[in-house]
């Protein structure tokens, strides 16, 4: 397909599905969307080297980890520390997952489809973009498709789920409201600031270019130290391990570090006016998984992602209410707090406000609901999505290879 052609297919199709999950405030998802349409646009003909064919796929396929340290970038650890239980109950999410999968699913679906599973469901699109590209390195490209459509469908029950548990914890909050208790208040939101900079040049010569490059800069020596310690070998398989890092979890470590020092300034792909293009290029990536993929194929998986979406959830509601219940916090906004998991920024805050404006009488009780819900969200889905889900499949990537 000419080149100019098949983007402009794509990005129609992008476009389709985000005026969907705006009408439906994020209920069927634009993952989903525009999954089914190229799905069933390859099925009656559409070319299977569209992605390619728009060299979207190959920008996509190596702006990976600038994408990463942007997100890294994002991080506010002064945030962090005030929702510290947050982000221990997110962890345990996290946590819950892995291990209810690994004892419970892997004897019903396989070792390696619950290997595959555990990263997507814990986060979503990077994990899953990992994922796939190992399940493809082994010649498993039933778990490639897998890995794809598990980061389409998870939204289907994150975000029901988290509605549900804060309605609960709204109205309890609302009922404690009347009874007199006293809440420790929330910021909704906070500024990321800026670090006094350590290599900054003035605001009139901070071109889109300027950010570009100190972004890949990032990126690139991420890179290269990832695959400078791959190659050490001391002889001791512990410390081996620990060097081994995936270049995507060096890269998003790096963005966290070096805006945290200074080098490198806040969401710098934003301020390049980049991130747009960044992320349709990555979504090619992911909706790449689905080309040559035919109807037995998606029926095939649909049981195995069924179960391992189910024992999943299981796994994010034990842990994050044992947990909650050791830090005593709700065992709702606990479940609440996993569940981001499943779905991630922007959902976090539409869910949020959606819930907010459903339980309140007053704009007084809708910001108060927000001040105590919001801020654990936000944080909640950078912890589950952003980070412990590409460092996990960092961790599990090479136990696929070698299961």
């Amino acid at each position: 397909m000419d080149a100019l052609y098949a983007l402009l297919f794509i990005l129609i199709v992008y476009t389709i599905g985000d005026i969907v999950a705006v009408k439906t405030i994020s209920i069927v998802p634009s993952l989903f969307v525009c999954s089914v349409i190229f799905l069933v646009g390859f099925w009656i003909g559409v070319p299977e080297t569209l992605f390619q064919d728009s060299l979207l796929y190959s920008l996509g396929s190596f702006l990976i980890t600038s994408l990463l340290v942007h997100m890294g970038s994002m991080l506010n650890i002064n945030q962090l520390k005030a929702q510290w239980k947050t982000v221990l109950i997110s962890v345990g999410a996290i946590i819950g997952i892995v291990v209810l999968l690994l004892i419970i699913a892997s004897p019903i679906v396989g070792k390696e489809t619950a290997i595959v599973a555990a990263p997507p469901i814990s986060g979503g699109l990077i994990a899953g973009l990992q994922m796939g590209e190992k399940a493809e390195a082994i010649g498993r490209m039933d778990l490639k498709l897998m890995a794809t459509l598990l980061v389409v469908l998870q939204g289907f029950i994150g975000y029901p789920l988290a509605s549900f548990c804060l309605r609960k914890e709204a109205k309890s909050i609302l009922k404690k409201k009347s009874e007199g208790v006293v809440f420790v208040e929330e910021e909704k939101e906070k500024e990321i600031s800026e670090k006094p900079s350590i290599f900054k040049l003035d605001d009139k010569y901070r071109s889109t270019n300027y950010y570009l490059a100190k972004t890949v800069f990032v990126a690139f020596i991420a890179t290269l130290l990832s695959n400078l310690l791959k190659n050490i070998n001391t002889g001791i398989f512990t410390l081996d391990a620990l060097l081994r890092i995936d270049k995507n979890v060096m890269a998003l470590l790096f963005g966290i570090i070096t805006a945290e020092t200074g080098f490198l300034e806040r969401e710098p792909l934003d301020k390049a006016n980049a991130s747009g293009l960044v992320m349709a290029a990555l979504m090619a990536v992911i909706y790449g998984g689905l080309a040559g993929a035919k109807p037995q194929d998606i029926i095939n998986i649909l049981i195995p992602i069924a179960i391992c979406l189910f024992i999943g959830t299981i796994g994010i509601g034990i842990m994050s209410v044992v947990i909650a219940k050791v830090l005593k916090v709700g065992p709702w906004m606990a479940f609440a707090i996993g569940s981001t998991a499943l779905f991630g920024f922007p959902g976090t805050f539409i869910v949020s406000n959606e819930v907010a404006e459903a339980m309140s009488n007053t704009k007084e009780e809708k910001e108060f609901i927000l001040n105590q819900v919001l801020p654990k969200m936000l944080v909640a889905g950078f912890i589950t999505v952003s980070i412990g889900s590409v460092i996990l499949a960092g961790i599990l990537g090479p136990m696929l290879t070698s299961a």
